[in-house]
C-alpha cells in the first residue's frame, strides 16, 4: 500500500472532521466568520442530498482510478521482483534438469536449508582424467562465483530473468522500487493525467532492456503521483459531512482490497510484460471518464468560477430530485468571495522561520516519526515474499491485512487517545518483527501469522498518524506543515526497497531494521501532547500550549 499517497488525502479530509476551530480576538487569530462561511457549501450538500444518486454515481465511478492506483504504485513488487535461482552446473545440468536435483548435495552450499543462489563447489583440478558429475570430482571446501547461467525455480518471468539481473546485478531490482518512489516524490506537485499514466506503463511493457525500464517506472510516477489525492478528493467532496468518514473509510479500504487483487492477478499472468499490459490498460477508460466527471466545486469557488460551481450545484440536486433555493446560491458566492479576498491578503500567516522557532522540535519529531512509518509499512509489503509460502499470496495478504488496521486504527485512537495509541501500535509491530524472525526458523506458518498482524498494526498506526499530524499544527500553517512531514517521509520509502539488500548478509537483517525503528518512534511519539477532544489550535501560541509543561511567558513570546 502506497500509504503516503492515502495520508495525503486523509489529513485534508480530517482537518473537516477533527472538530471545530475556536473563535479568538487578536491579530495573530481567524475571523471568527470564516467557519460559518467555510459552512456554506456543506449546508448546500445537506440540503440536497448528502449521499444520493449522484454521489453514489461518483463514487463508484471513481473507484477504478483508485483501483487502478493501487497496482501501479507498487506493480514493481512482481515486475522487477527476484526469482529464485542457483548456479548452473555444467558437469551435471542438461537442457531437462530441474531447479531440485540430486546432485545439488554435492555440488551447491546448502545453509539453513535454502540452496546458495550465487556460489556452487568448485571443481577439483587434482583428479585424474576427465572430471566427472559425482562427489570426487567437487571441492566441498571450496566455493566460487556462478559462471555458467542460472536454474530458475519457476517459471516466473521478471525483469530479473529476461535481463539476466542476478547475484552481483541484483541491487538494480531494488533500485526500481526506489526510483518509483522517487518518481511519486518528484511528481506530486507537477501532477499528471491518467491517460499520460496508462501511456507511461504500457511503454515499460515494451522496454527492451533495464535502463529503459526504469527511466519509464520513474516517468510513471511523476505524470501519475496525484490521482489517488485527485480521485479521493473528488469522491468525498461532495458526500455530506454525515457520511464523509465512512467514505473515506471505504475508498481506504478499497485500496488495500486492490493490493490484494493485484496479488492474485500476479499469480496467474507470471510474464512481467503481460501482466503491465492486463493492470494499464484499464486506465485507457479515464479518457471516458473526464468527460462524464464533473469538476471539483471546492476548486472552482477557490478559482473564483462560481458560476460553474452553481451549475454543478444544480445538476447534483437535479439528480438527487431534491430541491436547491437561489437564496442559498447566492449567499454561497457572496461567502466565497470573502473568504478569496481574505486568503489573498497579505497577512495572517507565519514564515517558516517563525514556524520553526515556536515548534521545531516538534516538526522534527514529525518528520522522523513520518519517515518511519513509510519505511516500515512499504517494507512488510515487499517483504512478504521471503515468507514461507506462495509470495503472491503472502503479498495478497498484506493487502488483507491493511482492512482490520484501518478499523483498528479508528477505534483505538478515539478510545485511548492518539498518543497512546500511536505508540502503543509502534511498540506492538516491533515486538511482533522479532517475534517472526525468533519463529520463523521452527514455526514458519506462526511466523508467518505474526509477520501479518505486524502489518496490520503498522497500517493502523499510520492511520492515526495522518490524524493525529493535522492536530498539532495551528491553522494558518497546517497545510504546508502537514506537507512537509508527508514528503519528508517520502525518504523512508526510498529506501526501503534497498533493504533487500540486507538479506543476503543476514535473513532477518530487515526485520531487525524495522523493529528498531519502530521501538525507538515508540518512544519519542510519548513527546507529542495529547490532542484528543481537545480544540484545533489556530495561534502559534495555542499550538504551543499543547505541550503543558511550557511556561506560559514562552508561549507568548513563541507567538511574536
Amino acid at each position: 500500500m502506497v500509504l503516503g499517497e492515502i495520508g495525503s488525502s486523509m489529513l485534508k479530509l480530517s482537518q473537516e472532521e477533527v472538530g471545530p476551530e475556536k473563535p479568538k480576538s487578536g491579530p495573530n487569530d481567524i475571523d471568527p466568520t470564516k467557519t460559518s462561511e467555510e459552512n456554506q457549501l456543506d449546508a448546500i450538500i445537506v440540503e440536497i442530498g448528502q449521499f444520493g444518486p449522484f454521489q453514489v454515481f461518483n463514487y463508484i465511478l471513481l473507484c477504478l482510478p483508485i483501483i487502478c492506483n493501487a497496482f501501479y504504485s507498487i506493480s514493481y513488487v512482481f515486475t522487477a521482483g527476484d526469482v529464485p535461482h542457483r548456479c548452473n552446473i555444467t558437469l551435471c545440468d542438461g537442457l531437462d534438469s530441474r531447479y531440485e536435483e540430486q546432485f545439488l548435495n554435492f555440488t551447491t552450499p546448502q545453509p539453513h536449508g535454502n540452496w546458495v543462489q550465487c556460489e556452487r563447489y568448485a571443481v577439483r583440478n587434482d583428479i585424474a582424467g576427465e572430471p566427472s558429475c559425482n562427489v570426487s570430482s567437487f571441492d566441498m571446501g571450496q566455493r566460487v562465483p556462478c559462471d555458467a547461467g542460472y536454474k530458475l525455480r519457476d517459471d516466473e518471468k521478471t525483469i530479473a530473468t529476461e535481463f539476466g539481473l542476478f547475484c552481483a546485478d541484483q541491487w538494480k531490482l531494488s533500485m526500481v522500487g526506489t526510483v518509483n518512489n522517487i518518481g511519486q516524490f518528484v511528481g506530486i506537485p507537477l501532477g499528471g493525467y491518467f491517460a499520460d499514466r496508462s501511456i507511461a506503463g504500457l511503454a515499460r511493457s515494451h522496454a527492451p532492456e533495464y535502463y529503459s525500464f526504469l527511466c519509464l517506472e520513474f516517468l510513471d510516477m511523476v505524470v501519475g503521483s496525484t490521482l489517488f489525492p485527485t480521485a479521493f478528493l473528488l469522491a468525498v467532496e461532495l458526500v455530506g459531512p454525515k457520511y464523509r468518514v465512512l467514505a473515506a473509510t471505504t475508498i481506504s479500504l478499497t485500496y488495500g482490497l486492490a493490493e490484494a487483487l493485484m496479488g492474485y492477478m500476479a499469480k496467474y499472468l507470471p510474464d512481467w510484460r503481460v501482466l503491465l499490459r492486463v493492470l494499464y490498460t484499464p486506465a485507457l477508460l479515464h479518457l471516458v471518464f473526464i468527460s462524464v466527471l464533473s469538476e471539483s466545486v471546492r476548486w472552482l469557488l477557490s478559482q473564483s468560477k462560481e458560476m460553474d460551481a452553481q451549475t454543478i450545484l444544480r445538476r447534483v440536486a437535479q439528480i438527487n430530485r431534491k430541491e436547491l433555493s437561489e437564496h442559498q446560491l447566492n449567499e454561497l458566492i457572496l461567502s466565497n468571495r470573502r473568504m478569496v479576498a481574505q486568503s489573498s491578503a497579505a497577512g495572517g500567516h507565519y514564515s517558516f522561520r517563525q514556524i520553526f522557532q515556536a515548534l521545531g522540535c516538534r516538526t522534527a519529531l514529525c518528520c522522523f516519526v513520518w519517515f518511519t512509518h513509510t519505511l516500515v509499512a512499504l517494507g512488510l509489503s515487499l517483504h512478504s515474499a521471503q515468507l514461507s509460502g506462495s509470495k503472491f499470496e503472502n503479498f495478497s495478504m498484506t493487502g488483507l491485512m491493511q482492512l482490520p488496521g484501518i478499523l483498528m486504527a479508528t477505534t483505538l485512537m478515539n478510545w485511548i487517545g492518539r498518543r497512546r495509541a500511536l505508540s502503543s501500535c509502534q511498540f506492538t509491530c516491533a515486538v511482533l518483527l522479532l517475534a517472526v524472525a525468533a519463529t520463523d526458523a521452527v514455526y514458519p506458518v506462526t511466523s508467518s501469522t505474526l509477520y501479518f498482524l505486524a502489518k496490520m498494526t503498522s497500517t493502523g498506526s499510520f492511520m492515526i498518524l495522518y490524524f493525529f499530524t493535522s492536530e498539532i499544527f495551528p491553522t494558518n500553517c497546517r497545510n504546508c506543515m502537514l506537507s512537509f512531514c508527508s514528503c519528508m517521509g517520502r525518504f523512508g520509502s526510498m529506501l526501503s526497497p534497498q533493504t533487500t539488500l540486507l538479506i543476503p548478509y543476514y535473513k532477518y537483517g530487515p526485520h531487525l531494521l524495522f523493529a528498531l525503528f519502530c521501538f525507538t518512534c515508540s518512544v519519542l511519539v510519548l513527546f507529542f501532547p495529547e490532542t484528543t477532544n481537545k480544540v484545533l489550535p489556530t495561534t502559534l501560541a495555542e499550538a504551543r500550549a499543547l505541550d503543558k509543561s511550557i511556561p506560559k511567558e514562552k508561549l507568548v513570546k513563541s507567538a511574536v
